[in-house]
């Protein structure tokens, strides 16, 4: 099977280069590698230019990226590449990729903005929603603000931010700690790089109220985002005179963050706006008492146990805070005690990853957009209904005339129902309507509309009853997706695209039924070329390892999908029968061999980059004989045919 008809791996875009160190970034890094943890095959990619209102680099960057994506991606576009972007630039793009937004607040919100830009931010961001129509954001307020830009709750799905590990317990020796962000007194720490929205000027204004305090305090963050707040911030903490009590020690590295947290006895976010706050949790996490605003969605995210909020801007407020833990150490160490119990509570990234794909599997019956390309379902059919068995379509059609002919009563003249999962456009089911001898009854069940609409169109002009259903066909869901009076379960291409889990919910959801099950064209890992070339073995190594990823149902099993289906059935006391179904395509197949051949080159460079220019040589070679003297292609299917009760299939 080829990798244009599988959705390749998550793909999350962001501006600029990824390891920058903002919430943010961190944000979406941290998500990658707990859905690679996961076994979903992540990465982040950045792109050039400028953004958030992008330039012609940017744009012409998000149009050469997304036009290199294989057909189905799941393209997560984080909010600074994309709510800038024009709504062209997607629309171009959307039909063919499965495009989301991540959002961690809206541009329009940014602290600062004129009342022109604001709208500017506002009126494209809402445009380019609008294309892209689904939504994953960091927060509940998040979520309920994009009701302002017409995006409805069931396109939306929230997943909140974990932590780095921050949770083990942790000492709160110094002496680990590089010396030069170690002063005398308490240690208080704020995270976030310095832009006026994160109002490190309004903390270092209240601590100087604080100069007879025993305090140090220390500010982590990027002093190049906005140079000229960072200069403003560094020369108010030298006209006040504390520029050795307060630290501006940068961007740090991960292992030096750790330290400071672990060193410091409370944390300040004086944060005017926050779309969640990812350092809240970072904080509570090392079991520190916090003392946050309540901008944004702060309100929400730091209602916690051992945090003090005060309203976001009031720098006398934050002062009274800082004030009273200060001078009454009893009242700081109950604000600790309740942050450490706090850290236990505080969510990893594998929970975000989770609620990531929880929220990509429910959006999946609202996709707008075909996930399989519907020209290259066109061409297979060909070759598809030319390798089918006959040997087993035949064994089913007397098996089921033997079923239909045991009914009795009222019973007797009800067709027989029949469900074609994954039916795309109606492909497999068209092919069975006029070789199996009995009344029939249809559900054709995919989660692609645009698809579903092709099928029923083809099944209007059948003289068969049927219905559409659109449903998302995961794991947890196939068992209420089939008709519980189903007496012929049936796919094509599609189990060697699914997990080991999905196939054990198919076998037994088909053993609840007692019905039959037929499964064919399933990719049974490998292929020859003729004449053969000396790159064949790598390429196919590379395809088969290639469909061992996560195509939406978990990691696929690929090559062995049809004798794990047979095990399983045998086990569920069904007699298997498995039948060779091969493509054979020649010369009028030209167009179908060319995608197919694109499609292997495709996965497989995304399975080994390294391998890249080798692979395309291949293809051009390959291309230049299917234009000349010709190339066959074998492609080697299995069919499977599984009855109940025992009954020959042969």
């Amino acid at each position: 099977m080829p990798a244009s008809e599988v959705p390749p791996s998550v793909v999350l875009v962001v501006p600029g280069d990824p390891d920058q160190n903002t919430g943010g970034y961190r944000y979406v890094r941290m998500l990658a590698h707990a859905l690679n943890e996961a076994g979903h095959g992540a990465r982040v990619t950045g792109l050039p230019g400028r953004f958030p209102r992008p330039d012609k680099q940017a744009i012409a960057a998000m149009d050469r990226c997304l036009a290199g994506f294989l057909p189905g991606t799941v393209v997560m576009l984080d909010g600074l590449a994309m709510s800038g972007m024009p709504s062209e630039v997607l629309r171009k793009h959307a039909a063919r990729l499965n495009l989301i937004a991540m959002i961690h607040h809206p541009l329009a919100d940014e602290t600062g903005l004129s009342e022109a830009d604001r709208v500017w931010f506002f009126d494209a961001e809402r445009s380019a929603l609008d294309v892209v129509g689904k939504v994953i954001t960091t927060s509940r307020f998040t979520a309920a603000r994009l009701a302002d830009f017409g995006i409805g709750a069931e396109h939306i799905g929230i997943a909140e931010p974990g932590v780095e590990g921050w949770g083990e317990k942790r000492s709160r020796s110094v002496g680990s700690v590089d010396q030069k962000y170690v002063g005398k007194g308490a240690q208080i720490l704020s995270v976030g790089h310095f832009t006026p929205r994160k109002a490190q000027h309004q903390l270092v204004e209240a601590l100087t109220s604080l100069a007879d305090l025993n305090w140090q305090c220390t500010l982590v963050g990027s002093l190049d985002r906005d140079p000229r707040y960072s200069r403003k911030v560094q020369d108010m903490i030298s006209a006040r005179g504390l520029t050795d009590r307060i630290v501006l020690a940068g961007e740090v590295s991960s292992k030096v963050l750790a330290q400071l947290y672990q060193s410091a006895q409370l944390f300040v976010l004086p944060s005017l706006y926050e779309g969640y706050g990812m350092v809240i949790d970072e904080a509570l996490a090392a079991g520190l008492p916090i003392i946050s605003s309540t901008g944004g969605a702060l309100a929400q995210t730091s209602a916690r146990p051992g945090v003090a909020q005060y309203s976001a801007g009031d720098e006398r407020a934050l002062a009274a805070r800082l004030r009273d833990w200060l001078e009454n150490p009893k009242e700081l160490e109950h604000a600790t005690e309740l942050a450490v119990r706090e850290s236990s509570k505080v969510r990893r990234w594998a929970d975000t990853a989770t609620d990531v794909l929880n929220a990509l599997a429910r959006f999946a019956p609202y996709s707008e957009h075909s996930t399989f390309d519907s020209r290259w379902l066109v061409l297979r059919e060909g070759a598809d209904h030319r390798a089918r068995s006959a040997l087993l379509t035949d064994s089913l059609n007397r098996w089921l005339q033997a079923s239909y002919s045991e009914q009795s009563g009222s019973n007797r003249q009800a067709p027989v129902e029949i469900v074609d999962i994954g039916t795309g456009r109606g492909s497999n089911a068209a092919f069975l309507v006029s070789r199996l001898e009995l009344p029939q009854q249809w559900v054709l069940l995919d989660q692609d509309a645009d698809l579903l609409k092709e099928a029923e169109k083809r099944f209007r002009r059948l003289d068969v009853p049927y219905c559409i259903v659109q449903a998302s066909l995961t794991a947890a869901s196939l068992g209420e997706c089939l008709p519980g009076d189903a007496k012929l379960i049936t796919a094509s291409a599609l189990i060697d695209l699914v997990s080991e889990d999905w196939l054990e919910a198919l076998a037994g959801a088909t053993r609840a039924r007692q019905a039959a099950l037929l499964v064919v064209l399933s990719y049974s890992g490998s292929f020859e070329l003729d004449p053969p070339h000396p790159d064949d073995g790598l390429l196919q190594n590379l395809v088969n390892q290639h469909q061992h990823g996560d195509k939406g149902a978990g990691a696929a099993l690929g090559p062995e999908a049809t004798l794990v289906l047979k095990n399983r059935m045998e086990r569920a006391g069904y007699l298997v029968t498995l039948a060779e179904s091969p493509w054979h395509l020649g010369a009028a197949d030209s167009e179908l061999t060319e995608r197919l051949m694109e499609g292997w080159v495709d996965a497989a460079v995304e399975q080994d980059p390294a391998q890249r220019s080798r692979l395309f040589a291949w293809l051009a070679e390959r291309k230049q004989q299917l234009a000349g003297v010709g190339l066959s292609v074998v492609v080697h299917h299995q069919d499977l045919l599984a009855l109940p009760n025992g009954e020959d299939s042969r």
